[in-house]
């Protein structure tokens, strides 16, 4: 890829009138599963099957962001994503089971953490500070607010966290344009 490709945060569309609400993921017993691996950008070897409970229910999505923004897709999305190639290089598929639903669902876990952050055009980014009282984070990004990548420092990654502020899925103009082609609810682009 190069510099004059465009990436956007992959968001849910919270504008979706009657669309539904994913909770926390939990297990079979209705335990709390620990949301943050999902955001290291690491192959997981998940022994539970993964729940969503849905509150408020209505209408199903092909892509959501569950609580903890994690993302959850359907067959359709997994499917696309398998065409573009996406799936164990870039993406892992596990299986997930969404309240009230039959068709398959999946959480889709980024297996890429890239270092592209572009601090300077971005609007405001806060660092943890020595006065904060938090060595284990202090240099590590507080807050980002108006988020702008660095496209030198993606290279050809379409689908990724940035390093150090994972709580956003970045995806390639790429894939937003299958996504958008494929005419799939639930998702939401916002350059960045």
């Amino acid at each position: 890829m190069s510099a004059r490709n465009r990436y956007f945060a992959l968001r849910d569309d919270m504008r979706i009138p009657g669309r539904w609400h994913l909770r926390s993921p939990v297990d079979a017993q209705g335990q709390l599963i620990e949301p943050w691996p999902f955001t290291e950008g690491l192959a997981l070897d998940t022994k539970r099957v993964i729940h969503f409970p849905v509150n408020p229910s209505g209408s199903a999505l092909d892509f959501t962001l569950a609580s903890f923004s994690i993302p959850v897709v359907n067959g359709r999305v997994a499917s696309l994503l398998e065409q573009l190639g996406l799936v164990s290089s870039e993406v892992q598929l596990i299986p997930a089971v969404v309240e009230g639903q039959s068709e398959p669902y999946f959480v889709l876990n980024t297996l890429q953490v890239i270092r592209s952050i572009d601090d300077a055009r971005c609007e405001e980014v806060l660092y943890w500070l020595p006065e904060d009282n938090r060595p284990d984070k202090e240099g590590q990004y507080r807050d980002v607010s108006g988020l702008k990548v660095d496209p030198e420092k993606i290279g050809d990654a379409n689908v990724f966290r940035p390093w150090g502020w994972t709580v956003v899925l970045i995806v390639s103009e790429r894939v937003k344009l299958a996504m958008e082609r494929e005419g799939l609810t639930g998702p939401r682009f916002v350059e960045v």
